[in-house]
């Protein structure tokens, strides 16, 4: 075996006070003195240097329910998200089983937005060619970010839920030079599904030992769903709660599990028009769809200075300045989703629901420069406006389900992108209807940090 770049184990992610004490405290250092250090790699956690959680419980003078709605945010992950987790689990598992060398193949990491700012950051840490392809209408921090972390980016036509053109890029590269490209695609690789099961999942679990709120239990977990990766986290977390309700969400305006719909929106990293090979949709109990024009809206509200204003006429200082530094478009579209939830399953103070915030405004502020431009400049009328009818006016319209026939329906809806573009065999695809196969995907995390402790007792860290 060849001498890598590699970070944390799946089980050093959950638990970073398990790794060398030196190492932990020289990433840590590093953090700030060099981002883009590989050491960085063993920041990789929901957990900061004191083994604290990256959470907030949201005052309920904002959402407008009784429910307890706890956000894990993932600013604090290199990168600024947490989806670095998951192109770092898909590499490591990847360059382990010796599928992938630095020394020679080049990586192409098909995105819309976060998961190629993840493998922009992962790929050139661990010495890799790097190429991202992106949308053209993501936003311009996106395409900076990917360039300034040492990698390549293509734009392809169209926005967040053009995904069929991604793919086909992809594609094109791989024909181009079939030996030496290696796609790694979020939206089928089991890595990503890996990372959120067992990390995002337990450290939920975890949080809620910690925190003793409400009945101490999870009533409902809501995750937007992009590459269905995040949404992971519900299948560990049922495992313990067997009654919490995992909730799916998606745009309006791209309706694929709520109508088997397609269209256009801008809640970039969630509704990718099809459903995902990682998404274990016999497992989700619903699917919400919220708007995308009011979530920029009230990321608008809870960032912009007029809206911060107004909301600390009611919720404390501190707290508002936190929340604005917190949320991007998907996490406020989270939110939206879980008040939505709260009202439809009619939970009181003793429900906690789980929600995730992705990423933070700074990936967004052209997106709402635009949003002035387009709607004028917030002030405290429109900032009270917004704040009544999207979070507090939320409604219980575009819910759907999970009934037998709407699970087979998200089901069978995987067989045009996955069977008939891609080159899935159906009996695959059929065995994804049974839990066996998701507990076979879980099972390798075992594996996967063993190969990674032989390859360390071999070349030390």
């Amino acid at each position: 075996m060849k001498k890598f770049v590699l970070g944390p184990s799946f089980e050093e992610m959950l638990h970073p006070e398990k790794i060398d004490p030196k190492i932990r405290k020289k990433a840590w250092e590093m953090r700030t003195k060099d981002p883009l250090d590989p050491i960085n790699l063993f920041n990789i956690s929901w957990r900061n240097i004191d083994n604290e959680i990256y959470y907030v419980v949201l005052p309920k003078e904002l959402t407008g329910v009784d429910a307890n709605i706890i956000v894990l945010y993932g600013k604090e992950f290199p990168t600024g998200s947490h989806k670095v987790g998951a192109t770092y689990s898909i590499l490591m598992e990847k360059v382990l089983k010796g599928e992938i060398d630095p020394s020679y193949h080049t990586l192409v990491w098909p995105s819309t937005g976060n998961y190629g700012i993840g493998g922009a950051w992962v790929g050139c840490r661990m010495k890799f060619d790097t190429i991202v392809i992106l949308p053209e209408e993501m936003s311009q921090e996106r395409f900076d970010i990917i360039e300034g972390y040492g990698a390549r980016v293509i734009a392809t036509p169209g926005c967040e839920s053009n995904v069929k053109e991604i793919y086909d890029k992809a594609k094109e590269l791989k024909a181009e030079n079939p030996d030496k490209i290696r796609i790694l695609n979020q939206f089928s690789e089991f890595g990503n599904y890996r990372f959120h099961y067992y990390v995002t999942g337990n450290t939920i679990l975890e949080l809620i030992d910690e925190l003793s709120i409400g009945n101490g239990r999870v009533s409902a977990i809501v995750s937007g769903v992009g590459s269905a990766g995040t949404i992971a986290c519900g299948d560990r977390v049922k495992e313990v709660y067997p009654d919490v309700k995992i909730v799916a969400l998606e745009p309006i305006q791209c309706p694929t599990l709520s109508l088997n719909g397609y269209g256009g929106h801008d809640i970039q990293g969630i509704g990718d028009k099809h459903v995902t090979w990682i998404h274990n949709v016999m497992n989700n109990d619903a699917v919400v769809a919220v708007d995308d024009v009011e979530s920029k809206k009230m990321l608008q509200v809870l960032t912009d200075e007029e809206g911060k204003k107004f909301l600390k006429e009611f919720i404390p200082e501190k707290t508002v300045e936190f929340l604005s530094s917190v949320f991007g478009i998907s996490g406020v579209a989270n939110v939206m989703g879980a008040i939505k939830m709260a009202k439809y399953y009619g939970l009181t103070d003793k429900d906690n629901i789980v929600t995730i915030a992705t990423d933070n405004i700074d990936r967004y502020h052209s997106v709402m420069e635009q949003l002035t431009n387009t709607y004028g400049k917030l002030d405290r009328s429109e900032a009270k406006h917004r704040y009544e009818s999207i979070f507090l006016g939320a409604k219980t319209d575009w819910i759907f389900e999970g009934t037998m026939d709407n699970r087979q329906r998200w089901h069978n809806l995987k067989y045009y992108t996955w069977v008939e573009q891609q080159g899935k065999e159906v009996e695959e695809l059929n065995s994804q209807k049974t839990m066996e196969f998701w507990q076979r995907e879980q099972q390798e995390v075992l594996e996967i940090d063993g190969l990674l402790q032989d390859y360390r007792s071999k070349f030390g860290l």
